[in-house]
């Protein structure tokens, strides 16, 4: 359950939550795109994070990676357990937050809304930016925890789809019902959620005992095809 990362990815700064927050910037081909965001686990804004970022700006969109652990990263569960304590939901959604006004304010990136796409501990941001921020309008978590209370969804204007896996102990499958209803009852937005025959973290080429290959590819088509749809 390691990971071998001794600093973060880094590239842009910009102003968020009143002070100034970093993150890794990857653009398309195409040098435009629609924006996406790209929200780390618990281990940090890792390689594995910025390779992700940069498989979503190849498929053509402008992707941003935030650092929510301010240059941080874990070296073990224990480690990253404590970083993701530390950050509550509400500060880690300002951070966010921040993130999308920027990544609309840059000229390459087109529309005026994004999408947001994160695993596990990101995941649960996904779900609590795409509640809170109604520029949020493509919401993918894989997996994702939710910490606490789920979140007020009566703002929520982003359609969801949620990826997880059967063996997943973290978020078992008897609990997506009940956000699926929270979510359905209070925005009107019915969630698209798949299961895969996977555990958790399958999508983590990083760290070969969770990754499970046909899930993870499966998923990621299917991800790329809705932020496409939705985005354009």
């Amino acid at each position: 359950m390691s990971a071998d990362h001794s600093e973060a990815r880094q590239n842009v700064s910009f102003p968020s939550a009143g002070g100034t927050a970093h993150g890794y910037l990857a653009l398309p081909p195409a040098g435009h795109g629609p924006g996406v965001i790209v929200i780390q686990e618990w281990w940090g804004l890792t390689d594995h994070i910025a390779d992700v970022t940069d498989r979503v700006a190849q498929a053509g969109f402008v992707a941003l990676a935030p650092d929510l652990f301010g240059g941080k990263v874990a070296h073990d569960s224990s480690e990253a357990l404590q970083m993701m304590s530390e950050l509550p939901t509400e500060r880690g959604v300002d951070l966010l937050s921040g993130a999308v006004g920027y990544l609309l304010s840059r000229e390459e990136t087109t529309g005026d809304t994004v999408g947001a796409v994160g695993f596990c501990m990101g995941g649960g941001f996904v779900i609590a930016l795409a509640a809170r921020d109604p520029r949020v309008s493509a919401a993918v978590p894989f997996y994702g925890v939710i910490p606490g209370p789920l979140p007020d969804f009566s703002n929520l204007k982003a359609d969801i789809l949620g990826h997880y896996g059967e063996k997943d102990p973290t978020v078992p499958p008897e609990s997506l019902s009940q956000l699926r209803a929270a979510i359905e009852e209070q925005s009107g937005i019915t969630p698209e959620f798949h299961l895969y025959p996977a555990g958790h973290a399958f999508f983590n080429d990083d760290r070969p005992e969770a990754y499970h290959q046909p899930s993870a590819e499966l998923a990621w088509a299917r991800t790329i095809d809705f932020l496409h749809r939705k985005l354009g």
